[in-house]
């Protein structure tokens, strides 16, 4: 059975930074395509970022580039998202995902498994 955790969702300022983990298990980690989604209240779920299997391609939303990163650490089965210079509009629940596409995707419909989500709030 596939699980997908996330963790590190918080409240933080405006200007902080975070940083979200996805503990997975029961699934080859290291042949699938990772990606990081959010939804805000009344808000469809939206792309923020994906990682090709061996993390050599990244693929990030231009509403966070320069301020987001993901990774992945194949070793640890693990999948992170750092957020930087967080702004009110980032406050959602974030879900990781996982996709056997062997190219990174942004669309919700491409990925196989989900987590349960970790909200994180920004206030101004």
């Amino acid at each position: 059975q596939v699980q997908l955790v996330e963790s590190g969702g918080g409240l933080m300022q405006a200007g902080g930074s975070l940083t979200l983990s996805c503990a997975a298990g029961g699934l080859i980690f290291r042949t699938y395509v990772m990606g990081w989604f959010r939804q805000a209240p009344g808000e469809e779920r939206e792309f923020v970022a994906a990682i090709s299997p061996n993390g050599g391609n990244k693929d990030h939303a231009d509403s966070v580039k320069g301020r987001f990163t993901i990774s992945r650490d194949n070793a640890k089965n693990t999948l992170y998202l750092q957020m930087n210079s967080l702004k009110p509009e980032d406050t959602a629940v974030y879900y990781c995902a996982a996709s056997r596409l062997p190219v990174v995707v942004q669309e919700t419909t491409h990925y196989n498994y989900w987590g349960q989500g970790t909200q994180v709030t920004v206030s101004s």
